[in-house]
């Protein structure tokens, strides 16, 4: 056995042990043997759910079509001007102490695909004034493969923000990079939760690990012990979930995924989501059964560096108990 093999298993026995300490021995052997068996499949562990990311092909088709509108170099342009969106969710019986709490809420900022994009995030990041940073999912380019690059990627964002990060897993994302995300200073929240606190009154964050292509969400662990009237904030990739969710109680909902398309009709109207949920829940503010949701954009972009009719952003969440 050469040395290098050795440091490979030793390496592989301390990250089993590490993950087995921080989710549980079931949990871990569950999310790593699911990831092995489907990492890079075309179609989802539901049978249903296409994934076009997993196709060898799909850049090139899209790059061609795109070239053959003449719309290829305004849709590379497009991927790297990103906005500042600003949303105000108004909750009647928040704790006064939480009034005006801002949240800066990043996702699917696929980190390794593009140098220049993650630059742009960082720069769009530094002016802006937040209490909390909320990450939901997708921080490698593929769904498969090396996450070194990745890590790489996100070491250099956690530098730039500043005070605490919360965040949960997208399909894109291995249960790997668990250990080393939280050795940077990330929390991940993998079917938990934490309360925040400002003297004597709280929030309650929760957190599910990646519910759309893995299907390891927990929502009953995640909110069992938020207490009956708590203030509460689900944070998950997907949309996908905003039934479940809305029946067990949470009063806020934040995720990406669906990048609002990505490429998108004039108007903003996508061709595709890639995600089972209405379409008026593939982007931006919306409500359901009395729990408020956002469903963000996204800062990066996943197959191919483009956008059309669809800018990627970052997001202010303000806090309020209304007028």
């Amino acid at each position: 056995m050469t040395a290098r093999v050795r440091v490979t298993e030793d390496q592989d026995e301390l990250l089993h042990y590490r993950l087995s300490l921080r989710l549980g021995p079931v949990h871990a052997r569950q999310r790593l043997g699911i990831e092995q068996e489907t990492e890079a499949r075309v179609f989802g562990r539901d049978k249903r759910s296409f994934h076009l990311e997993n196709l060898t092909n799909a850049p090139g088709l899209i790059r061609f079509c795109l070239q053959a509108v003449g719309l290829l170099r305004r849709a590379q342009a497009n991927s790297l001007k990103l906005t500042t969106e600003h949303n105000t969710f108004v909750l009647p019986d928040l704790p006064s102490a939480f009034e005006g709490f801002r949240i800066l809420h990043l996702t699917d900022l696929h980190v390794d695909m593009d140098e220049a994009n993650l630059q742009a995030v960082i720069r769009q990041i530094a002016p802006l004034d937040y209490d909390l940073c909320v990450l939901t999912g997708d921080y490698r380019q593929r769904t498969w493969g090396p996450i070194d690059d990745a890590l790489d990627g996100m070491a250099r964002l956690r530098k730039a923000i500043y005070g605490d990060a919360y965040a949960v897993l997208g399909n894109h994302d291995s249960v790997r990079m668990v250990p080393a995300l939280e050795d940077m200073g990330y929390r991940l929240l993998m079917n938990e939760m934490v309360p925040l606190e400002r003297g004597d009154s709280r929030l309650y964050l929760a957190g599910v690990d990646d519910a759309h292509y893995y299907k390891v969400h927990n929502l009953h662990r995640a909110g069992d012990d938020i207490p009956a009237g708590g203030i509460s904030l689900l944070l998950s990739h997907t949309p996908e979930i905003w039934r479940e969710a809305a029946h067990a109680g949470y009063d806020l909902f934040l995720c990406g995924h669906t990048h609002g398309g990505q490429l998108c009709l004039p108007g903003g109207i996508p061709l595709t989501l890639d995600s089972d949920c209405p379409r008026r829940l593939g982007r931006g503010l919306w409500q359901v059964n009395g729990m408020q949701g956002y469903t963000s954009p996204g800062a990066g972009t996943s197959v191919l560096n483009v956008r059309l009719n669809c800018p990627p952003e970052v997001t202010i969440h303000t806090l309020t108990r209304g007028p």
